[in-house]
């Protein structure tokens, strides 16, 4: 679930331009996007987890926290640790955005709260997970054969006092939110992406900030993201916008298979799920699908908001230029002009599935265009 997003100009003249064009059609609507930005202990020492491992993917970032860090922790909790990203590597997901997602379902205040959580999982956490567009039993499976072993590793952060350490970002964080409110209560994202989804959402929207989880933004359940404090405004606001369509439609439902029934015999998307690095995240079909749908979605509401990349550059530069699919859909949907009409994204898809505009020779094709590369050009093996 990552989430990398660049924009290009202030976010005051964003909002400026919004609006003017959230009220379009419909001049004098009421704005429906009700903002709420908070942090969270728990989700803090989850994102950790990554940096914590040592993987080049989030060291990076955080040299001096994990030199500061890791020594206090023992090794067979760093032991342990490895494993769980040894299974999620092996299930094909990434370890914390997929444990941030499952423990969205309970209180994630604090350390302590995640710990209790893993004892009472069944009765707290695995409803609003199986309640959620997000169930998958697999991964619940995972996430229970995880227990023991993620109970010695919150637990050794806690005993090293990770509390403690995270609190010297709290300023940070804390200035930061009062800076978020203030700016967001003017954006109305929502009423733009039900426009495109074609079903009412919840006009509630959380962001929880935090400081340990570059280079990811995710969504965990309800309409709730978790970014980067010292993420842009632009950003900010455009990684909202993404991170609600998700799912665009249900990826467990018939048009989500009709839709993976054609695009299965793109070898293309064969090659990027083969050659692709893994730690970009989207490692199977189904994923690929669910994000650059909702990819080429958030495109079009970037441009109806007035700021964003272009396209072309959006899908070159990012994530190995791997989003492919999300590059073909937004030329289709702007040849239907559904960028202008609006309607329903699950509909739409339906019948692009059904007549033949998945299939490799159009999608391809309407990709490239967007790309401004040949066809044969659409992917390059990375080095």
């Amino acid at each position: 679930m990552q989430r990398r997003c660049a924009f290009t100009i202030p976010l005051a003249a964003a909002l400026s331009l919004a609006a003017g064009a959230c009220s379009t059609p419909g001049a004098g609507r009421v704005q429906r996007t009700a903002w709420t930005v908070r942090t969270s202990e728990g989700f803090d020492a989850l994102a950790f987890l990554g940096p914590l491992s040592g993987k080049p993917f989030y060291a990076r970032y955080y040299e001096s926290e994990i030199a500061a860090f890791k020594p206090r922790v023992p090794a067979a909790a760093l032991d342990a640790l490895a494993s769980l990203h040894a299974d999620a590597d092996a299930a094909g997901g990434l370890l914390w955005p997929m444990l941030a997602l499952i423990f969205s379902g309970g209180r994630d205040d604090t350390l302590d709260d995640l710990i209790a959580a893993i004892d009472s999982a069944e009765r707290t956490l695995r409803p609003p997970f199986e309640a959620s567009a997000y169930w998958d039993p697999a991964d619940w499976r995972l996430f229970v054969d995880a227990g023991p072993r993620l109970k010695i590793v919150l637990s050794a952060l806690r005993a090293a006092r990770f509390a403690e350490f995270r609190s010297r970002q709290l300023t940070t964080l804390e200035s930061r939110r009062d800076e978020l409110l203030a700016l967001l209560g003017r954006l109305d994202v929502i009423t733009e992406q039900e426009r495109l989804l074609g079903r009412a959402l919840d006009p509630r929207i959380e962001v929880c900030l935090l400081w340990f989880c570059r280079p990811h933004g995710v969504k965990v359940q309800g309409q709730r993201f978790l970014a980067y404090v010292q993420t842009s405004d632009e950003t900010m606001v455009l990684t909202a916008a993404h991170e609600i369509l998700h799912p665009p439609f249900d990826m467990k439902g018939p048009v989500a298979q009709d839709c993976l029934r054609v695009l299965q015999q793109d070898r293309l998307l064969e090659r990027i799920l083969a050659e692709k690095s893994k730690d970009t995240g989207y490692n199977t079909l189904e994923g690929i699908l669910d994000e650059d749908t909702a990819q080429a979605l958030d495109q079009i509401i970037q441009e109806r908001l007035g700021f964003g990349q272009p396209p072309r550059e959006r899908w070159t530069t990012r994530d190995q230029g791997m989003h492919v699919l999300a590059a073909g859909l937004y030329g289709l949907l702007k040849t239907d002009r559904f960028d202008q009409t609006g309607g329903s994204i699950e509909a739409w898809m339906a019948s692009a599935a059904a007549s033949g505009r998945l299939a490799p020779h159009s999608l391809h094709a309407a990709a490239a265009a967007v790309l401004q590369r040949p066809v044969e050009r659409l992917w390059v093996t990375p080095v």
